[in-house]
């Protein structure tokens, strides 16, 4: 087992499929001679060369055009938006072209892209600079939709979605760039649609995405101080979505909560919340709680963004209050 950050991550994720397959190529801004702007891909020049990593002008629409045509062509592109706030910039092709054309073609072409940007506030960059998109992109019919929280996970989805033939919003979430995490040696590769239980319990599940995962963590082992046995399920894949793992584990409960760092308004918690509502309403011994940013944009003050985002404290305090009322 080797300890890796979550950025160093990215850079192993990518080089283990670029090793195994001369059909993938890296294209964005800033991620060849100055291993990206996060530093998630040092190292991937030096080894791959400048013809399979390649710098691009500052233009979104321009990284995934070229990104859309070599996918057409045969070859397998990973293309950086270097925040995911930027999607703005370049949705039009996203949502009309690159999600829609495999159907428009009637499957005679496929689009095995990876799109991957960084996700999510936390770190004091201001309203267009920490964005989570996440629910931006699962309502797009044609897209998947990945948010790993460990390095772990952004190995061996980063290896399923480069492998899948299908285009993949690939979220990395800012706030985890260092944080670290076991990995085994060799290649890894894990599953698309796959959602992970990272803590069993009795009293009430926990369903968290990216950066709320560990935070949902440390509120189960708070909880459970207070008599209060948390389950904690990483969903990791919001499309695919793993709705066999959260029906039975929200089942077997009777309490739901969901931890969202998006807005409250559509996010990704109302959909799973509808879901087992239709599926397991009779499971249910409480109402369906969501933990979610309110509908307003980051501030770029510390004390301001620390208040939106669903904080440990928060989640206890709901937790507490739903569980015991």
């Amino acid at each position: 087992m080797a300890q890796l950050t979550y950025r160093e991550a990215i850079a192993r994720g990518i080089a283990q499929e670029m090793r195994r397959d001369e059909s993938v190529v890296f294209l964005g801004e800033d991620i060849a001679a100055a291993g990206g702007v996060f530093k998630g891909t040092v190292g991937l020049l030096e080894e791959f060369g400048p013809v399979r990593v390649r710098d691009t002008p500052i233009s979104e629409q321009a990284i995934l055009g070229a990104a859309m045509g070599a996918a057409m062509t045969g070859l397998r592109p990973i293309a950086e938006i270097m925040f995911a706030d930027f999607f703005a910039v370049c949705w039009d092709i996203v949502v009309n072209e690159i999600a829609k054309s495999r159907y428009m073609t009637n499957g005679q072409m496929t689009f095995p892209l990876v799109i991957r940007s960084g996700n999510g506030g936390g770190l004091r960059f201001g309203a267009q600079h920490s964005q989570s998109v996440e629910n931006w992109a699962m309502m797009v019919p044609g897209l998947k939709v990945v948010v790993p929280s460990t390095p772990l996970d952004v190995i061996g989805l980063m290896a399923a979605s480069i492998r899948d033939n299908d285009p993949v919003i690939f979220l990395e979430e800012k706030a985890l760039y260092a944080t670290k995490g076991e990995v085994p040696e060799g290649d890894v590769v894990d599953t698309l649609g796959s959602a992970k239980v990272l803590r069993q319990g009795s009293n009430a599940t926990l369903i968290a995405l990216g950066n709320m995962v560990p935070r949902a963590l440390q509120a189960a082992e708070e909880l459970a101080s207070a008599g209060i046995d948390c389950t904690v399920v990483d969903v990791r894949s919001l499309v695919p979505l793993d709705t066999q793992t959260i029906l039975r584990e929200v089942s077997a409960t009777g309490r739901m909560f969901t931890v969202e760092e998006n807005p409250r308004l559509c996010g990704w918690g109302g959909e799973l919340a509808s879901i087992v509502a239709d599926e397991i309403f009779y499971d249910l011994d409480g109402p369906i709680v969501r933990i979610t940013t309110p509908h307003i944009p980051l501030p770029a003050a510390d004390a301001l963004e620390d208040l939106a985002i669903p904080s440990v404290t928060r989640i206890v305090e709901t937790v507490q209050k739903s569980m015991n009322s």
